[in-house]
């Protein structure tokens, strides 16, 4: 099996640039609509959305935060470290791959509230994956980190709110 290339991964799933950094494009959103009637959900969402999200070699997806859980689900490329930080601040290192063995993991759980950010392995290519939103995703929901607010809430999360707080270039 040939792997594809960054260019043909996002030529064929015209993928677009994302905000947090990285390429992504939505390819589910379900019909059904949950009303909002929960906190912290404000108008109609869909029940579930799902997109495919690449992330290049010297890319990061940007610390962010969203009101749902978030599944992530490997697919293609090397290894991806996903950081997420727990309301209380515990810092968490999670590796999607396809190296189960090594204890990769193919899906991941992001609890709704968590600041999470992700980045390919040194030494891949890319990281090719999946998201899965329940309640599904809507920008409203969707909160990038501010450096200096998250160095004022989370101190011992220095190292990776400084990494992982600046989108690094779409196509290095």
């Amino acid at each position: 099996m040939t792997n594809p290339t960054v260019a043909e991964l996002i030529s064929l799933y015209r993928l677009q640039p994302h905000p947090e950094g990285g390429f992504f494009n939505e390819t589910y959103r379900s019909i059904g609509v949950y009303k909002g009637l929960l906190a912290p959900f404000k108008g109609e969402r869909s029940y579930s959305t799902a997109i495919v999200f690449l992330i290049p070699k010297n890319v990061t997806s940007a610390l962010h935060r969203i009101a749902s859980d978030e599944v992530w689900h490997f697919y293609l490329g090397g290894p991806l470290t996903l950081i997420q930080i727990t309301p209380q601040g515990q810092v968490e290192t999670i590796t999607l791959g396809a190296d189960v063995l090594k204890g990769q993991l193919l899906q991941h759980v992001v609890p709704a509230g968590h600041w999470f950010g992700a980045c390919s392995v040194d030494g891949s290519d890319y990281s090719f994956v999946g998201c899965t939103v329940s309640p599904g995703f809507d920008f409203a929901d969707f909160e990038m980190g501010k450096r200096e607010d998250l160095l004022r809430m989370f101190p011992g999360a220095k190292n990776f709110i400084e990494r992982f707080t600046e989108v690094k270039g779409f196509t290095d």
